[in-house]
């Protein structure tokens, strides 16, 4: 009832962190039906292909060791030879086939999923000998799927095979007193035909099977609410603290700042939006920006401005440019050279006549 209750609450999709760790698990989308698919595939390929060259070769084989069946000693590691000759020689007639058969098994998993080396699924668990467990496995929606296919797949292979050996039943009665080299002739190409027509059904079980078992697969590693929250913390940090380390951040920024009006030439402002402090002494090579802000901190910027003495000048257009494209402890840019020079100019004149 509670795993139930938790596979309720698992409404959120899952994070890719969370599908790779599945991943490394060793719990990934895998359809036997793909992978049977590949080897019946692989050995009709092979059977088309190899049958001929590979039974010549065991036969003549075979045609050497009867001729000179007289002639072989009877002595125990004459026969050992022979024996490892012989296996030799049928290795290499069947050797393609068997290479074709084993590519094939690895390609039907390793195109379903990456490949993974994981123990998960070999570690004890007691879910695995747990008698309720195995009940709910054996009604599962799993089995039920499995049973069906079985279903389907027998039904339409047994459907198959009818309607190919029934045109044939007249031949296949007069097979009885054919020779036999003609019998597999026609036995191989009856065998062909079958194999082609169960890989075409095959194809169609399999791709629906892939796609169940990943619907399957997905539902289950979707994730509760919960999960994706402490999943956010652990990679991305706790929000709160996150938000506490910048307002902390701004506010070493804002006490800085207003330490540094003080020393300004000017402060540039946009009668309440916007202030710039800037400070140009000789022997610099541009007015420097030690402080800007909106609103309250432009208000509080020019009443520091107004307590130190310093010039307070509105010029809402260069404010706002300057607010925008200059930050603090830089220089500011060429383009705005001439429009501050007036300013600076204007103040430096302004001090001049005062003394």
């Amino acid at each position: 009832m509670a795993e139930d209750q938790d596979q309720s609450d698992k409404t959120e999709d899952p994070t890719q962190r969370h599908l790779d760790e599945a991943l490394k698990h060793g719990d990934v989308v895998k359809s036997q039906e793909v992978s049977t698919w590949f080897v019946i595939g692989a050995g009709t390929l092979a059977l088309s292909m190899f049958a001929g060259p590979s039974s010549s070769a065991i036969t003549a084989s075979m045609k050497g060791v009867l001729a000179k069946s007289w002639a072989i000693p009877a002595d125990g590691s004459m026969l050992t030879r022979l024996a490892a000759q012989l296996s030799y020689e049928v290795l290499a007639a069947l050797g393609l086939p068997f290479l074709l058969l084993f590519l094939a098994a690895l390609a039907g998993n390793a195109i379903q999923h990456r490949l993974v080396w994981s123990t998960e699924s070999l570690s004890p668990k007691l879910s695995k000998i747990s008698p309720m467990a195995g009940f709910k496995r054996l009604f599962s929606a799993q089995a039920l799927a499995n049973f069906v296919k079985g279903l389907i797949k027998l039904g339409l292979v047994g459907t198959v095979l009818v309607l190919l050996l029934w045109p044939e039943r007249d031949r296949l009665e007069a097979l009885v007193s054919t020779d036999p080299a003609a019998i597999l002739a026609v036995s191989l190409r009856l065998i062909l035909k079958l194999l082609g027509w169960v890989v075409a059904i095959l194809a169609v079980i399999a791709a629906a099977d892939y796609l169940f078992q990943y619907q399957q697969w997905y539902q289950r590693q979707k994730m509760s609410l919960k999960q994706v929250k402490d999943e956010f913390k652990e990679t991305e940090g706790d929000p709160k603290i996150k938000a506490r380390i910048r307002q902390l951040r701004m506010s070493r920024v804002r006490k800085r700042m207003m330490a540094a009006v003080p020393g300004a030439t000017v402060v540039i402002t946009n009668p309440t939006h916007y202030a710039v402090a800037l400070k140009y002494e000789r022997g610099m090579n541009a007015p420097l920006c030690l402080a800007k802000g909106t609103d309250r901190i432009a208000l509080k910027i020019r009443e520091v401005a107004s307590e130190a003495g310093v010039p307070v000048i509105e010029n809402p257009p260069l404010a706002r440019t300057l607010f925008a494209t200059v930050e603090i402890d830089q220089e500011i840019p060429p383009e705005h050279y001439k429009a501050v020079a007036e300013v600076v100019g204007y103040v430096m004149r302004l001090k001049k006549a005062w003394r």
